[in-house]
């Protein structure tokens, strides 16, 4: 996901800074079952520190070891890792491994498509059927025109080989949740929210006296009363929740979103409490866009029993989890075929 690939380069950078080279391991195809999906990757310094991950833990002390004669030879290497007698999924996992040193360029660009909310390409050029060749290696792609290496000092080689194979990954902007209200429950959940690898906003009351500080995780914090609320940041990669706790805050926020396409919008409170606010609205705005309704979820969240703030907090990602999944909610022992859907990270 965007998120975990921007905290590799995070990572790099520091390294870069101590003098310290870096490889990256990326997962490009897997035969079975896995713990991730191809796409996930993690970086390893010359010094053997390791950030990310890639399975539940085994897979990484061998990636660890097969990274050495890279960082001596400077050449991409492929690594076929079999876990079905040592994983508890049965799969094989293939790895491309190979330096990486993005140049400065490709370090703004990705930090401008983060800004501008920009998907981001990934192609990744392998084959399993050798052990060592310069022409593999990964690239990342911004506004499908510009293009990077992973190594900056990587010659252009020719990508249309017929023995290569290309590992295509498509990383959406980060998904975003917009919390309308400022009480102890929007910290829970802003807290689980950016564990989660969101982008989140936290909305409050012109009047209110909280800083950005009180909500750890969250990466801005917006002082608007509703009637000025600006709704252009809100896109089909956006979840909103309102729970001010205030039922008139709520429809004048409600009020303000009726044109906004958000993937999800949760109202906190009790059935009765929706049908109210719903039916205020209708009344207000009879030629509300009736799309609107069909992303309204309340009271938000799943039923898990949830009491505390923190299990309400879970319920709520978990359901929102399920919306942009397309996911029927349900124990995964019920499940029959894979668990993991074809999405891109």
């Amino acid at each position: 996901m965007i998120h975990e690939f921007k905290e590799l380069l995070q990572e790099y950078q520091k390294n870069k800074n101590l003098g310290i080279r870096s490889v990256i391991a990326s997962v490009v195809e897997l035969d079975g079952s896995s713990y991730r999906r191809p796409g996930v990757r993690m970086l390893i310094n010359e010094n053997g520190v390791m950030t990310g991950a890639v399975s539940g833990g085994c897979v990484e002390k061998e990636i660890l070891k097969q990274s050495t004669p890279v960082f001596k030879t400077g050449k991409p290497k492929m690594m076929t890792y079999d876990g079905r007698y040592r994983l508890g999924c049965e799969g094989i996992l293939y790895v491309l491994i190979e330096i990486f040193d993005p140049s400065k360029e490709m370090m703004l660009s990705f930090e401008n498509c983060l800004k501008q909310r920009k998907q981001i390409e990934i192609n990744s050029f392998y084959s399993k059927e050798f052990t060592g060749d310069e022409v593999w290696g990964s690239k990342i792609v911004f506004d499908q025109i510009k293009s990077y290496n992973f190594d900056k000092n990587k010659k252009p080689k020719n990508e249309k080989s017929p023995l290569l194979k290309v590992f295509q990954q498509k990383m959406k902007p980060y998904f975003k949740l917009i919390i309308f209200g400022s009480e102890h429950d929007a910290i829970q959940l802003c807290l689980l929210a950016s564990s989660l690898g969101w982008e989140v906003v936290i909305v409050a009351s012109a009047s209110d006296p909280q800083t950005l500080k009180d909500f750890p995780g969250a990466k801005e914090l917006v002082h608007q009363n509703p009637e000025i609320f600006e709704t252009n940041q809100i896109d089909k990669n956006t979840a909103i929740v309102l729970m001010t706790h205030s039922y008139v805050k709520d429809l004048q926020y409600l009020t303000t979103l009726i044109n906004t396409k958000p993937v999800y919008l949760g109202l906190l409170g009790p059935s009765n409490r929706r049908e109210k606010i719903l039916n205020e609205i209708i009344e207000r705005f009879p030629l509300v866009d009736e799309s609107l309704f069909d992303v309204i979820y309340g009271p938000a969240g799943l039923n898990i029993g949830a009491e505390t703030p923190q299990e309400i907090a879970m319920s709520i990602c978990s359901e929102i989890l399920s919306v942009i999944r397309c996911q029927e909610p349900d124990s995964l022992k019920n499940k029959i075929g894979k668990i993991h859907l074809n999405n891109s990270l």
